[in-house]
């Protein structure tokens, strides 16, 4: 199982370090966050390092609520969605790709939440992952 690569607690990701890691998706990286800035500008990111997996995650919230994790790995990023089972109609009803709805229905399971984990190689991806923060932001 790969690893996240940033797990120098005293560097801070920035895109320079960044983008070194996940080249061959940068331009999916870029793609994505101007499409999360630019429909919703009231979104907050914060890197933080973990000391329980040894790695900085970026948290993307509303207010108090997170909508998604992102995690870097060599020559990709993971985009990860937590979901309670009352999020399991909208995820079924919705325009996802069939994998991702399997993905959840048969996903382990953490207390009462599962997860969506996508790692964007294409920008379908991206229409994916802007449809699951759709998701995420009716479910209360």
């Amino acid at each position: 199982m790969e690893k996240p690569v940033l797990t120098n607690k005293n560097q801070f990701p920035n895109e320079k370090i960044i983008f070194s890691y996940i080249e061959p998706v940068k331009k999916i990286w870029q793609k994505l966050f101007s499409e999360i800035h630019t429909t919703y500008p009231e979104f907050d990111e914060q890197w933080r390092f973990y000391n329980d997996g040894k790695s900085w995650l970026l948290k993307i919230t509303r207010k108090t609520k997170t909508i998604l994790w992102v995690s870097v790995f060599q020559d990709y990023f993971k985009s990860v969605f937590y979901f309670g089972d009352k999020a399991e109609p909208a995820i079924n009803e919705s325009t996802i790709s069939d994998a991702f709805k399997e993905q959840f229905k048969n996903g382990k399971r953490y207390g009462k939440i599962r997860a969506i984990v996508v790692t964007p190689g294409s920008e379908n991806d991206i229409t994916d992952i802007m449809k699951l923060i759709q998701i995420k932001l009716k479910i209360k």
